[in-house]
Formats: C-alpha cells, structure tokens, sequence
C-alpha cells in the first residue's frame, strides 16, 4: 500500500518531521510517499496562506494520483483544499484535522483542540461544524506559537503549547486534546504523559484511517460533490490546472 503524503507548505523541514510520525505509526507493508508543495507559503496561518497554497497542493495530489497511489493525505491541521483534493482524485483523501477530530470522539466524549494562533481558531471551528463534531468540542485554543517556531530548536514552543493544554484540561474539562498543527506531530507522546490524557495527533490518526479506508476497499466518490471537474479552458498562470473532465 502506497499513501501519499503532502505537506501544502513550502518549508520541507517540516514535511521531513510529518512523514517520520507517520511512518513511525504506519502499519507493515505500507509505504509512506511524502511530497512538500513547489509553490505557496511557507507555512498556512489563517485563510490568506490557505487560499495560496490551493496550487501547489493539488498539482502534488495529481502527481501522486497519477502514479497510482492508494490513498493521499493532506498534512494540514485546517484540511486546506480537502474538498477540492477529493474532486481531483479517486483514492482516498484524508485531512489530518478531520481524522483528528473522529479519533477524539472515539475515545472521549468532550475534547478540546490546540492550535497555533488566534486566526486559525475560525478555520478549525468552522471544520468541526462541518464535521458535526463541534458539539463534542469544548474548545479551540489558540498557544500563540507560529508555525515555524516549531521547526526551531531553541524555541519554548512546546512549553507554551503545554501550558494551555493544561489550561484546557482544567477549564474545559477537556478529556483528550487533539494538536492542532503537522508540525506538533512529534510532540503528542510526551505531551500525554505530562498531562495525563490522551493527546492526538492529527497525522497520526490520518494514517490509519487512510489504511482502513484502503484495506476496506473504499474510493472517493465521484457521484455529486466530489464528481471530477468539467473540462474548460482556465486563463492566466492557472492555465496548466484545466481540467481535461471525466
């Protein structure tokens, strides 16, 4: 079994941390392919980066599903082109937020989510209504750490972020905490010892939920929103992302 992982930001760091943790989890026998986009900013914060870093990441999702993959994920914690990837393809697509959220539901029955800054609270909360989890989430939390903090090592990243996992763990009454960012990937073990619930990674949980979908035998469907794009013509510097229909 072959997954492609795509990382929608530029920074390969990263990519190189996301693919680790998945391989770490990934069952005997299947392969991890991780791909960092060509094009788009060098790390999503808010709906500005989100929207830029549509390209790169399906030109990756058509490269991969050109040579076959049997499922992709998308390393993003605010599933950024989630649906348009699922139009595009016929394998599987699975976002590292929405399985984040579903293994959380799976194990507690009141959640909360930590995440990177304030303007990526909007997304995510609009994600678990989407998903109609947003019921079983007490709250989305914002530990103010950039995103490439997390790529530096002298940075205190992670102690910020464990301090308000401990915050919602109090206030919230959280009873698991889903990271709300690829790049916390590596951190969720030792962050559930020290708090002593459960913390999920959103990569993770895309992982084995990209393996059931494939050992399952399942493929997006192409019947209503996920139907393939019509053929037309696309002008300007997205004349290469016309599709060809079917």
């Amino acid at each position: 079994m072959r997954i492609h992982l795509v990382n929608p930001n530029t920074t390969r760091s990263m990519t190189e941390k996301i693919a680790a943790a998945a391989r770490a989890v990934a069952a005997p026998g299947t392969e991890i392919v991780e791909a960092t986009s060509t094009m788009g900013p060098a790390s999503i914060e808010g709906h500005y980066d989100d929207a830029l870093a549509l390209p790169g990441l399906l030109a990756a999702i058509a490269q991969a599903e050109a040579l076959g993959v049997n499922a992709h994920i998308i390393a993003c914690f605010d599933d950024t082109g989630l649906d348009a990837a699922r139009s595009l393809a016929r394998a599987p697509v699975v976002g590292i937020g929405e399985a984040g959220f579903h293994f959380a539901s799976l194990i507690a029955h009141r959640f909360s989510v930590v995440t990177t800054l304030s303007c990526s609270v909007p997304v995510i909360e609009a994600n678990l209504l989407r998903s109609g989890l947003d019921r079983r989430c007490a709250r989305v939390r914002a530990s103010e750490v950039a995103v490439l903090e997390l790529e530096d090592v002298g940075s205190d990243a992670r102690a910020r972020i464990s301090n308000e996992i401990g915050r919602a763990v109090r206030e919230d009454r959280a009873e698991a905490i889903v990271l709300g960012c690829a790049g916390m990937a590596d951190l969720a073990r030792a962050l559930g010892e020290t708090h002593g619930v459960p913390v999920i990674d959103g990569v993770a949980s895309a992982v084995a939920l990209a393996e059931g979908l494939v050992r399952v035998g399942l493929a997006t469907s192409k019947s209503g929103a996920y139907a393939a794009p019509r053929a037309k013509a696309y002008s300007g510097r997205l004349a290469d992302f016309a599709p060809s229909g079917g």
